[in-house]
């Protein structure tokens, strides 16, 4: 006989429209929460700002990306077509000032580079692949593609605390307040 130990994941609570959980959500970010998130059907204008989210860093990590492909296209075509292998064109070399003829391939490149980095870098800050979720266990959750409109606060928040926490969902609008449990691995 087997026995799984579950450990608590956090509240779910529900809230009635996009705007009382825009305003939850304002509640929550000032009550000091860190983990935690929103979940609804839409995409709510403005909820990360309520949310007090930083901008992305996935930005940075694509332009470094691009100009490591225009890098890396430049020097290719520079030392295949001048060093190794002189491309004469007309009776004259071709030299580092044939910047328009390597601009197709440095062009080509920085585009290759930057979506390669695009979808590792938002795979990795998102910590993808991701095959199962603890809310995916709540009976209510299935409702945040549908119509519902929730907020989950993690345990692992350091200002989590099961009354404290619950009493705070309930006070800000919050209905259907269910404890999210994941299973040990």
């Amino acid at each position: 006989m087997s026995t799984t130990r579950k450990r608590v994941y956090g509240y779910l609570a529900e809230f009635k429209s996009a705007s009382a959980l825009y305003k939850a959500a304002e509640k929550i970010r000032d009550a000091g929460f860190r983990k935690w998130d929103c979940y609804s059907p839409y995409p709510i204008h403005g909820l990360d700002g309520a949310m007090g989210m930083k901008r992305s860093i996935l930005p940075w990590f694509v332009f470094f990306g691009g100009i490591t492909g225009t890098a890396t296209a430049f020097t290719l075509a520079y030392s295949t077509q001048v060093v190794i292998y002189p491309t004469v064109v007309q009776a004259k070399p071709v030299n580092i000032f044939t910047i328009p003829a390597f601009f197709p391939v440095m062009f080509e490149l920085t585009i290759l580079f930057s979506g390669f980095t695009v979808l590792f870098g938002l795979l990795a800050l998102m910590k993808l692949p991701r095959f199962n979720h603890p809310l995916f266990a709540s009976k209510q959750f299935h409702r945040a593609t549908d119509d519902g409109f929730f907020i989950a606060i993690e345990a692992r928040d350091p200002k989590f605390s099961p009354n404290a926490t619950r009493d705070l969902l309930s006070e800000i609008g919050g209905s259907n307040i269910e404890l999210v449990e994941e299973e040990e691995s």
